[in-house]
């Protein structure tokens, strides 16, 4: 009985098909994969800002008076004297240049999505954002019956500014959380930080739900959102506390948790 020859045609067509069905579940994983790392802003890469000497340089250069000029577009939400009416609205007087630089940067860039400064941003020129930056720096903090701010808000209660203080003082080791002012200084300010000493409350805790959460990703190494998620809720509502009521401008070290 002869051997039946083989059907290679059939073969080829069912290898054909073999390839098909793997090429397309490799499309369908690397499609997975583009659409987890855009629901999920910790998967970006957090700024596009490198702080090289040229960059410090060149965020430094600002012309505070023509940024000045510029401010008029701002003082609606951020006040006319860096100091907003709404707790919600970030107060961005004496705001260190570089920190304010490199939010505008990010915003500029979608790396920090809030509504309405991403559009805002887009239309400022880097020129316009160092000028801008360089004004804030400038503004004084001190109260001015011109300006309508809500900061500060009441002092906490004892048993949560006991618990805000030592976290800024000394953090919790156990839980590798580092204490707020090894970054933010011990009175709420340090060059190319963004600064806390006259920060209102409601916004503070807006930002650090935001980094435990994930939705604001632009902190370079994640120093943030680390923090953020090992915090606790009240720990977070303690902090804002503490600093939207203007107890960080205390030197923290320098009075006991009594």
């Amino acid at each position: 009985m002869p051997r039946s020859r083989p059907n290679y045609a059939f073969s080829r067509a069912r290898w054909s098909a073999a390839q098909l069905v793997v090429l397309t579940l490799l499309a369908l994983a690397v499609t997975a994969l583009f659409v987890r790392a855009a629901d999920n802003p910790s998967d970006h890469v957090p700024s596009f800002v490198e702080w090289t000497p040229e960059t410090i340089a060149q965020a430094s250069s600002g012309d505070p008076f023509r940024g000045m000029l510029l401010a008029r577009h701002c003082e609606h939400c951020h006040g006319t004297e860096g100091f907003s009416d709404k707790g919600s609205t970030p107060n961005l007087a004496a705001m260190d240049r570089l920190a304010l630089w490199k939010e505008l940067e990010d915003f500029r860039a979608h790396k920090r999505v809030a509504f309405p400064m991403n559009p805002i941003a887009e239309d400022l020129s880097h020129k316009d954002m160092v000028d801008l930056a360089a004004y804030y720096a400038k503004l004084p903090i001190f109260y001015d019956p011109e300006d309508k701010r809500v900061f500060p808000r009441p002092l906490p209660g004892l048993a949560q500014k006991n618990m805000a203080w030592r976290l800024v003082t000394f953090g919790d080791g156990e839980r590798g959380i580092p204490p707020c002012q090894a970054c933010h200084g011990p009175i709420a300010y340090r060059p190319g930080a963004p600064s806390l000493m006259t920060q209102n409350s409601d916004y503070l805790l807006a930002q650090l739900e935001a980094f435990a959460h994930r939705t604001r990703a632009n902190d370079i190494n994640e120093p943030m959102r680390t923090i953020a998620d090992l915090l606790t809720d009240e720990e977070r509502l303690a902090l804002a506390a503490y600093y939207g009521s203007g107890l960080g401008m205390q030197p923290g070290s320098s009075w006991p948790s009594k």
